[in-house]
Formats: C-alpha cells, sequence, structure tokens
C-alpha cells in the first residue's frame, strides 16, 4: 500500500488539537507507529484521520505545525492556566458567523439600511452604569419587563428579540453550525462579539445554562457598544485581566441588576444570602450575578462572596443540560431571526442562490427551507 510523507509532530499537533486524543487513539490503531515515524499512512488513512481530528486534510502536509490563533481578539481568562489552544469547534463556529457577517453586510448595504451608531458610541472611560443606561435606551429590556416572564428562558428570548429589533444579529447555540454530535464547550468559551456597523453579531454558547447566556449575551453587547470584536469567557468570581473585560463585566452586571433597584428590593433585609435565589428569579439572571452585585452593594463581604460562588459554581455545572426541541423553533435562535428571514427573503427573490441559503441556514431540502420560511413569516 502507498503511503505518504507526514511528519510525526504535525500529526502530534493534530492530535492534541482535537481535544479528544485517546478516541483518536482508538479509531487508528497505527497511530502510535505514525507518531513514532516507524510508519506512515495512506492517503486514505491520511483524509480520515484528517477528517476525525477536524484538521484541513492539507494542514497535515506541512513541515511544521501551523500557529493557529483565533481571528478576533482572545479575552478569555482560565485563572492562572494559560491560554488554550481555541478547539475546531471554536474556531468553525467564528468563522461561520463571520461568513454569515459578511454577508448581511452586503444584504444591508443593497437594503439601504442605515448603520447601527451605537457600535463604537462607548468607551472604557464611560462610567458603567452611564454605559448601562445608554444600552438600555437603545433596547430596553428593563428589569420591569423581566418581572412578567415565568422563566429564564422567556426572558432570554425577550433579550434577544429586544437586541434585534435594534439591529444586533444575535445568535445562540450549543453546536457547530446545526451539527449536533460536535458540541460546544461552555468551558473553552461562553460567547464572542463581531463588531460592525451594518451587522453587529453576538454568538452565544446555548450549551451554557440559559441564565448564564443572559450575562453573556449583556457581556458581549457591551463590546458592540465599545466597537471591539472578542471571545470571552471572563467571570465574575475574581477581576479580569483585561481592562476590557473588567468595564463589560461591570457594565452588563449593572444593565442586568441596576444596584439601585437591588437595594430597593433589599430594603429592611438583614440576612441576604437566603434571598439570593429569590432575587435571581425576580432580576432573571444567575445567582453568581446575584452574589457578586450582593457584595458590590456592600451587603457581603469577599470571603462570603468567594465562599458562596464556588459552592454555587459546582451547583450550577450540574445543571447544563444539551439544548434540543423542534428544529423549526430552534433554528432561528441559532442563526438569528433578523439574519434569517433576510436570507430566506433575498433568496426567494432570487438575490442569493438556493445552495449559498442552505449552507448559511444549515438546512439541506427545499423542503425545510421553505417550511423554515413559513414559521418566519416570510412573504413570498
Amino acid at each position: 500500500m502507498a503511503t505518504v510523507a507526514v511528519k510525526p509532530k504535525v500529526l502530534q499537533w493534530a492530535l492534541i488539537r482535537s481535544g479528544d486524543p485517546s478516541a483518536l487513539e482508538k479509531k487508528f490503531g497505527r497511530l502510535a507507529d505514525w507518531l513514532a515515524g516507524r510508519t506512515s499512512p495512506s492517503l486514505k488513512q491520511l483524509e480520515a484521520f484528517a477528517r476525525a481530528s477536524r484538521v484541513p486534510v492539507g494542514f497535515l502536509f506541512l513541515d511544521e505545525p501551523p500557529d493557529e490563533k483565533l481571528p478576533i481578539p482572545d479575552m478569555r481568562t482560565f485563572e492562572g492556566r494559560g491560554v488554550r489552544m481555541p478547539s475546531p469547534d471554536l474556531l468553525d463556529t467564528i468563522y461561520l458567523c463571520q461568513r454569515r457577517q459578511a454577508w448581511y453586510q452586503e444584504y444591508a448595504e443593497e437594503n439601504g439600511e442605515e448603520p447601527r451608531d451605537f457600535v463604537g458610541s462607548l468607551t472604557l472611560q464611560t462610567p458603567p452604569e452611564e454605559a448601562a443606561a445608554r444600552i438600555g435606551s437603545i433596547i430596553g429590556f428593563a428589569a420591569s419587563s423581566r418581572r412578567n416572564c415565568p422563566t429564564w428562558n422567556d426572558a432570554r428570548q425577550l433579550f434577544i428579540e429586544k437586541a434585534d429589533a435594534a439591529g444586533v444579529l444575535v445568535m445562540v447555540s450549543g453546536v457547530v453550525g446545526s451539527n449536533n454530535r460536535r458540541k460546544l464547550d461552555p468551558e473553552e468559551f461562553r460567547g464572542f462579539a463581531l463588531a460592525d456597523k451594518l451587522a453587529p453579531l453576538v454568538f452565544i454558547n446555548g450549551a451554557d445554562t440559559k441564565a448564564a447566556q443572559m450575562f453573556t449575551l449583556a457581556h458581549e453587547i457591551a463590546h458592540l457598544w465599545l466597537g471591539e470584536s472578542a471571545v470571552s469567557n471572563a467571570g465574575l468570581a475574581a477581576s479580569a485581566e483585561q481592562n476590557v473585560e473588567m468595564w463589560c463585566n461591570r457594565v452588563a452586571a449593572e444593565f442586568l441588576v441596576p444596584l439601585a433597584d437591588l437595594k430597593a428590593e433589599l430594603q429592611g433585609a438583614r440576612q441576604v444570602l437566603p434571598a439570593v435565589d429569590v432575587l435571581a428569579r425576580t432580576f432573571k439572571v444567575s445567582t453568581l450575578v446575584i452574589l457578586r452585585r450582593l457584595m458590590d452593594a456592600g451587603r457581603i463581604s469577599r470571603q462570603q462572596f468567594r465562599t458562596a460562588y464556588d459552592a454555587e459554581v459546582t451547583r450550577l455545572v450540574q445543571l447544563r443540560r444539551p439544548s434540543g426541541g423542534n428544529f423549526y423553533l430552534t433554528q432561528p435562535v441559532r442563526l438569528s431571526r433578523r439574519f434569517a428571514r433576510a436570507v430566506v427573503t433575498s433568496t426567494l427573490e432570487g438575490q442569493t442562490l438556493y445552495r449559498d441559503a442552505f449552507q448559511m441556514l444549515g438546512v439541506k431540502k427545499e423542503q425545510t427551507f421553505r417550511e423554515l420560511g413559513d414559521m418566519l413569516e416570510v412573504v413570498r
């Protein structure tokens, strides 16, 4: 059998990049020999390895492992563990959203849409309270409007709809594209923002809890108001290393749980920790956000916050469940309703090829495409 020359160090890079070396070692029985340079794979075996490791096959013919970096600023922090190599799932998700954004940019220009003046309208010198108020003046979504939402999911959906109405393309998914076998990891990233005047885009990792997604959406929206693209996972337990993340965290916290509203809720309360769950349901945010705001309000000490936060993180991790449900209900959330309607409309008008539309929307059949259009109430 003819073999192809492959550098063992490139195979080793692909193995680590895959995020699941043990699975590849089981799937490819001769992998240890390839890595040791004792034998080489055939072209068919190499192509299979490339698919399994989610690496472009051309990369495997390089003399040196590629220096694969995120295409947008990396604001993630890992509590002293160093920056992790971006997974193929994260990279592919960013590339997919960039393609969708580029399409919408052109669509918006052709249809005379006005630039979103809020993109880049704030700076790090803007006080978080003022920034939260200015974002609220465009998006709305006041704390009072969330009280009537029965669940966090209802509140999250309302938040997405408000952002969409303001012109933000909000995409929420726990998988890469429509591939339910490629789950996204909330421990790697929670979301990212792609700043642009015509097509500002926010992606939220839907594998996270619904309450946590609320904060991520507010955090990434703050990035758009700064006019900066970034991928994030900063939490609230400690100050983020980057000033930008610190600012976005503070703005998001004030936007979702205004300190004045929180103090009003706590008026007359002596013990505040027992009220954390009730406050979380009231403001429709995670208990982690409430804990941070209680510390900001001076109602608990930093040590109390740290202890309660660590215990709550452990509990919340157990609550994460894979998302699913009706395709026609979840797909507009995965894609952004504004974006999906634009693609369907453009395709029906003959401006976009069905092939391109199917790829961007994650559908394979014309019937599915048309049923999605009906659900989005696109007039033919």
